[in-house]
């Protein structure tokens, strides 16, 4: 975890196949309700969102309206 996540409580980690600050999910119980889910890059970046955004990504991941993207990153 890196310096910015103390007090946030961990979900998922997208890399894991190193120890070089992978990406991450957190949910941070302190932060105002829309600001509350927090995802953390490997340069110590952080977006936060509402549940209810996090929860529109998901479905749209879901629905594969992300496949283009996922694929032209590769």
């Amino acid at each position: 975890m890196t310096d910015n996540s103390i007090g946030l409580e961990p979900v998922a980690t997208f890399c894991g196949n190193c120890n070089c600050g992978c990406p991450q999910l957190f949910v941070d119980p302190a932060a105002e309700e829309d600001r509350r889910i927090v995802i953390t890059d490997d340069f110590g970046q952080r977006v936060q969102m509402s549940a209810d955004q996090f929860a529109n990504l998901v479905s749209d991941a879901k629905t594969g309206k992300l496949d283009a993207v996922a694929v032209a990153a590769a």
